[in-house]
């Protein structure tokens, strides 16, 4: 099986083989300001799973933890396609919704749960 996910104008995108190994939601504020919305749905895959295709820039972050993340985004559009977490190497993480399919899976494992908005109640298995 094989997940393609591209920016909204299609010039940057990630093809990832298999099943994700991890499907979360994160409602940290950082992710929060990334995404514009409660929070984010994201799905990592080993980084031999993922090939990459087209120009990107990229941007280096402290999480609320510490660490780092580098989100790589389309220069043009601006949309985040992938990232690597410091804490999890050898992985790569895509925002879920760059995959824009109904099929994907629901994510599995919630972080920082404690900054999640009152409204939002996510089941995440």
């Amino acid at each position: 099986m094989e997940w393609q996910a591209e920016c909204n104008c299609g010039q940057l995108r990630v093809v990832c083989s298999g099943q994700p190994d991890r499907v979360s939601v994160c409602h940290c504020t950082n992710c929060k300001r990334r995404t514009g919305s409660a929070f984010a749905w994201n799905a990592s895959f080993s980084a031999e799973a993922v090939t990459t295709a087209g120009e990107r820039y990229s941007f280096a972050r402290a999480t609320d933890s510490g660490r780092t993340n580098v989100y790589h985004f389309c220069p043009t559009c601006g949309s985040t396609v992938f990232y690597d977490v410091e804490m999890r190497p050898g992985m790569i993480s895509v925002p879920a919704g760059a995959f824009a399919s109904a099929d994907f899976p629901p994510p599995t494992v919630q972080v920082f749960d404690q900054r999640r908005v009152a409204w939002c109640t996510i089941d995440a298995g």
